[in-house]
């Protein structure tokens, strides 16, 4: 009687390591798959801001000066630095949203035809935010050219 319990017992063992053994990798698979869905999803949510800044930047820069405009911009989570003109924030023609991947940092960039400057570095949180995109007579720091200016509402 008793060596017939420790037969179902042994048995009971067994199939279930199996059943582990089988699924233990499916989970391991799942996880690895669900890292790179949230790392392509800030890509895209990142290119999403960008592409939305320099569309507002391009109407805004050619209806000319004091034209401006308030956006709200969602940063998603991995978000390094925002660059806008150069990347010393300066005079220049991109966005760009630097983040962070599982392979380093990514550059997601948007352009636009119009001069921009501004500085949205400090927005590196993930949230969402006020961005006053408004159109200068002269930029800070190249009075010769007009230019967009982007910064966040305070």
């Amino acid at each position: 009687m008793t060596r017939l319990r420790l037969q179902s017992s042994f048995e009971l063992l067994v199939t279930l390591s199996v059943g582990l053994a089988v699924l233990l990798p499916v989970v391991v698979l799942a996880f690895v798959q669900l890292s790179s869905a949230t790392t392509s999803l800030s890509a895209v949510e990142a290119q999403q801001g960008a592409s939305k800044m320099a569309s507002i930047a391009t109407l805004v820069g050619s209806e000319g000066p004091p034209a401006k405009q308030l956006i709200e911009i969602t940063i998603p989570q991995g978000v390094r630095y925002i660059y806008v003109g150069t990347t010393g924030n300066g005079v220049g023609h991109e966005i760009i949203f630097e983040v962070n991947s599982p392979h380093g940092l990514s550059y997601i960039t948007s352009y636009t035809p119009v001069n921009i400057s501004g500085n949205l570095g400090g927005i590196v949180a993930t949230g969402t935010y006020l961005i006053n995109v408004s159109a200068q007579s002269a930029c800070p720091g190249q009075t010769s050219a007009s230019c967009v200016y982007i910064t966040p509402v305070v």
